[in-house]
């Protein structure tokens, strides 16, 4: 069973969607939200997404970057944006294919399944084997030829961003966005703010987790990183 996540705050399209490529062996969440696709994201993993950019609470470019941060799941944007620099944006921040508005429900399905067909993520790959180190994201365990290390629930969030991205270079923005995100989803609104150019902005979270505002949010990140380094070596 393939899981499709529809992200689309037209209902009347988003369910038309969902009826055009409707089949026994695929299964729909339809959202019409960022802050409903967060959570979803969280709870589930899905074998392909459907992203529209026009959301009520945000760019669906931004939150393209933020998945592309965690995960590998094809996505395809539908968007009434046709203009050439938008769709190449698209492409560039990791889109597997964009359509424009008004689409042809036939062009589509034949593209979904062409996304599908080439595969996602395999569902238990949260189980990674290293070297001499084993990590288990599905149990949150993790071994040391053998023996249990013991992190935080932050510093296991961290090191689960920096294994499913190896070889790729995240900012520390980037890091932040995903870090704030898996520990508190319900809150990433609430408490987290900032645009590309003014940085970011954390309040209660970061707060807390940085000996009462003590560190900079990079000083913040930096010391994390060494606690999961130290832990592991």
């Amino acid at each position: 069973m393939y899981e499709i996540l529809i992200i689309e705050d037209d209902k009347a399209l988003s369910n038309g969607i969902r009826l055009a490529l409707q089949r026994e062996d695929l299964h729909f969440m339809q959202v019409n939200n960022l802050f409903e696709a967060r959570n979803e994201l969280n709870r589930t993993q899905y074998d392909l997404i459907l992203l529209d950019i026009n959301l009520p609470d945000g760019n669906g470019f931004i939150f393209l970057e933020e998945i592309r941060c965690l995960m590998q799941v094809p996505i395809i944007i539908l968007t009434a944006c046709d203009m050439e620099t938008d769709i190449v944006t698209g492409l560039e921040l990791g889109a597997d294919d964009y359509i424009t508005k008004p689409f042809s429900l036939m062009i589509l399905r034949a593209r979904v399944n062409t996304q599908l067909k080439r595969g996602t993520v395999p569902k238990d790959n949260n189980f990674i084997q290293m070297d001499e180190f084993r990590f288990d994201f599905d149990t949150m365990e993790f071994f040391k030829r053998g023996e249990v290390l013991n992190l935080s629930r932050i510093e296991q969030k961290l090191l689960k961003v920096l294994v499913f991205n190896k070889g790729r270079t995240l900012t520390r923005n980037q890091l932040m966005d995903k870090l704030w995100m898996e520990e508190a989803p319900d809150e990433y609104q609430k408490k987290y703010c900032g645009t590309a150019k003014g940085g970011r902005v954390i309040s209660d979270f970061y707060w807390h987790h940085s000996c009462q505002g003590n560190l900079s949010p990079s000083g913040f990140l930096e010391e994390i990183g060494r606690k999961v380094i130290y832990s592991i070596l």
